[in-house]
């Protein structure tokens, strides 16, 4: 039972699929702009504008590059201006985790060290892509299918 004096959930009265796409687009704006800050960023010094040549490591794992970060923060603003609606948010879902998808199979395609790696992507940033992708894109058309009108 709940207690009468209890806070009331911000969330409430929002649709499931428009809070998701909020927490992914936080999500992506927090990995853009770690990507820009020391200590979290390992080997800073090494961080480059494009390219393979990018030896910046967020997380001490992730390849990234200014590109790279930036990116992820376009996608994070987009999807906090589209998930002001239920069906700008499964765009989001659905657009966002296409992107994603086609970065993961870019990034198994693309030999690290080519100039093609224009983003400076790795291996892990690869599977992180994948899992950001598949889960957006499940999340999105299942929304898309349950109609969601709030």
């Amino acid at each position: 039972m709940a207690h009468s004096r209890a806070r009331r959930n911000p969330a409430d009265g929002r649709a499931p699929v428009r809070r998701i796409a909020s927490g992914f687009a936080v999500l992506l704006l927090l990995l853009g702009a770690l990507g820009f800050v020391p200590g979290i960023t390992s080997d800073y010094a090494d961080l480059r504008f494009a390219g393979p040549g990018s030896g910046a490591r967020l997380f001490g794992v992730f390849q990234v590059s200014a590109v790279h970060n930036l990116v992820h923060l376009v996608l994070g603003l987009a999807g906090l201006a589209l998930a002001r609606t239920v069906a700008g948010a499964r765009t989001f879902l659905v657009g966002a985790g296409a992107v994603y998808l086609v970065l993961w199979l870019a990034g198994l395609a693309i030999d690290g060290r080519d100039a093609a790696n224009a983003l400076a992507v790795n291996r892990a940033d690869s599977w992180l892509h994948l899992l950001l992708g598949a889960a957006m894109l499940a999340l999105g058309l299942v929304a898309a299918r349950r109609g969601d009108r709030r």
